[in-house]
């Protein structure tokens, strides 16, 4: 029998978490968990500008560290639940990965590589593994934290001006 607190809404709020820590630091709010067996192996947060490197999304850096966790670069048994649909980099580190299932919540028109401007995870392109994904989980707590931290960055740049 499933534990009833073992959702999907359970881990995305988990990311949620995550994204709050990167907005804390004023970096982009996105935020990344990585599940195996219900429970979340690694988690992290957009970090780009601490770490002052292109690559430091939420994906990649928890990536990273559930590969070192389970002493493996294969997560083919795991679960990856982000704040933002991923982008062309973090989609194809996820499939490289050979992550079973990507949740996101919020859809990102502008850079989606997932189904909003590209669609990596179509086998059609010849890819050896498939990424199943669901979009929208928590769509609109995640939105509205992306929204707030970007007008509070506009906000900012009037004062300056």
């Amino acid at each position: 029998m499933m534990n009833k607190d073992i959702t999907p809404e359970r881990f995305m709020r988990e990311a949620l978490k995550e994204a709050r820590k990167a907005y804390e630091l004023e970096e982009c709010p996105i935020g990344c968990v990585i599940v195996k067996d219900n429970k979340i192996i690694s988690r992290a947060h957009n970090l780009r500008i601490t770490h002052n490197c292109s690559l430091s999304h939420a994906e990649i850096l928890a990536i990273k560290k559930a590969c070192k966790k389970l002493d493996s670069w294969r997560l083919s048994d795991c679960d990856l639940y982000v704040t933002l649909e991923p982008c062309t980099m973090c989609s194809g580190a996820i499939i490289q990965s050979r992550i079973r299932k990507v949740y996101f919540a919020a859809y990102e028109p502008k850079g989606g590589a997932v189904c909003s401007c590209n669609d990596i995870f179509d086998i059609r392109h010849g890819h050896n593994h498939e990424v199943l994904f669901e979009g929208g989980l928590l769509e609109e707590e995640s939105s509205k934290m992306l929204k707030e931290f970007f007008r509070e960055i506009r906000d900012s740049k009037k004062i300056r001006e």
